[in-house]
């Protein structure tokens, strides 16, 4: 794999900026396995090994099974996730595919009612940082 810019050594003050995100999801009311989820499943749309290889663990860590990691690629099949991730990973997907159609009215309604408005703004912002991290690790060949 071709040697790229280590962003973090050249702009340090970018990635403050983007730590500075990690840091309010960490206080937000996410829980741990919706945070992971949601970095896992854009990691996977993204094809960011360094991400996935991170969020793999860190998943494991904090109680996440194998099985419902080898099964996040085909969520949507079986009961394997809840009605509440299920919701999730589509708005991950949604979200993360932002050039195909967007985050979808009925997603949206849906995760209005079933979380409110302030746990919404809160999944926005983790699939948007995650999708920046993604972008950041592809484009510079991140090393895991």
């Amino acid at each position: 794999m071709e040697q790229r810019i280590q962003i973090e050594s050249i702009q340090p003050n970018a990635f403050q900026g983007m730590f500075a995100l990690e840091n309010y999801l960490k206080g937000s009311d996410l829980s741990k396995i919706h945070k992971e989820l949601i970095k896992l499943r854009a990691s996977q749309i993204n094809k960011c090994s360094f991400c996935l290889n991170m969020h793999t663990k860190e998943a494991l860590h904090i109680g996440e099974t194998k099985e419902r990691i080898f099964l996040l690629s085909a969520w949507k099949d079986g009961e394997t996730f809840t009605k509440e991730e299920k919701v999730i990973l589509q708005m991950t997907e949604d979200i993360t595919l932002i050039h195909e159609n967007g985050l979808s009215s009925n997603t949206y309604k849906e995760a209005i009612s079933l979380f409110g408005e302030s746990y919404t703004c809160q999944i926005i912002i983790a699939i948007t940082t995650i999708n920046s991290w993604n972008r950041i690790a592809v484009s510079t060949n991140m090393p895991f």
